[in-house]
């Protein structure tokens, strides 16, 4: 049995993308997923968008395989309760698999969980959470942690990788791509790639250039140059570059390098493919050139990255 863990004021979608997973891969493994959906105060437990759940009571660990706990609004209230706490120390110390969603982790923090584990939460907690529980070892730039039978994910849709993930390693990976086909989910998003986009680092991420901008993460092989942007933007290489850094903050080369090391960060974590294949694909030509723009993204050449996101 799956159980899901709410309380007043929780994220809607923290608890509905990963119940919408564990259904759709029940089917199409044909072996369906029990899932309740659990509450302190059992009943009506109504969200923050004001859309309801209907909850059971917090009982018998006994028939659990799975706890997850969602984030929220209410989270820290819910994360204060000693009965909730005890339920889910109760729930690891029978093996169960406890995971959490976005801000849940606090949930599992305060119950002790997290102490010298690896885990993350959404990246707007970090300052707060590293110190409310020092102890933890937070990595606040990946997508979801597990850390033995303890799971957690970042901001309310990495909840549905880590689901993918579950089901993978429950049903195996045919299973859980079919369930990201289902989703209509472009790709399975493994563990350590990052919460953040190049596009929405921008100043204005759906400003004026942002076609241009989409048009040249489709188009990164080719010599992007100013002059090359201008011209797709229909504007003079002069005007452009003082236009595209007042709206977006940055400048057309470091947007293009971003666009870069996004896709190719995406392509080394996700992939086997040869990272001079991969420098070449994203318009970087050189892998030394491509490891360089790592470390001053990252802190680590793109060898680490992958071995980090084959560990999650």
């Amino acid at each position: 049995m799956i159980g899901i863990v709410v309380f007043p004021e929780f994220q809607l979608l923290d608890a509905a993308g990963p119940i919408s997973a564990f259904e759709i891969a029940g089917r199409i493994s044909g072996v369906p997923a029990t899932i309740r959906v659990l509450a302190e105060t059992p009943g009506e437990v109504r969200s923050s968008s004001g859309v309801a759940l209907m909850a059971r009571s917090l009982r018998s660990t006994a028939a659990l395989r799975t706890l997850l706990v969602v984030g929220g609004a209410g989270v820290r209230t819910a994360a204060a309760s000693r009965r909730l706490q005890g339920f889910i120390r109760a729930a690891a110390r029978r093996g169960v698999r406890i995971a959490s969603v976005c801000s849940g982790a606090y949930v599992l923090a305060e119950a002790g969980l997290l102490d010298g584990r690896r885990a993350t939460t959404h990246w707007r907690h970090t300052a707060h959470f590293c110190a409310a529980y020092p102890k933890v070892r937070l990595e606040p730039d990946q997508i979801y942690t597990r850390d033995g039978e303890t799971w957690t994910s970042a901001g309310i849709s990495a909840g549905i990788d880590l689901a993918l993930a579950m089901i993978a390693e429950d049903n195996g990976e045919a299973v859980a791509q079919a369930t990201a086909q289902q989703l209509v989910l472009y790709q399975r998003r493994s563990g350590g790639q990052s919460q953040f986009s190049a596009l929405l680092e921008l100043k204005t991420p759906s400003g004026r250039f942002a076609p241009l901008l989409a048009w040249a993460r489709e188009h990164l092989p080719q010599p992007l140059t100013v002059e090359r942007l201008a011209e797709q933007a229909g504007m003079s290489a002069r005007h452009f570059s003082r236009a595209f850094i007042a709206e977006t903050g940055t400048t057309p080369a470091k947007a293009v390098e971003r666009l870069r090391i996004e896709v190719a960060r995406e392509r080394v974590q996700s992939s086997s493919e040869a990272i001079e294949g991969v420098a070449h694909a994203t318009g970087f030509g050189d892998p030394e050139r491509m490891r360089r723009a790592f470390i001053r993204s990252f802190g680590q050449p793109p060898q680490a990255l992958r071995r980090a996101a084959r560990i999650n």
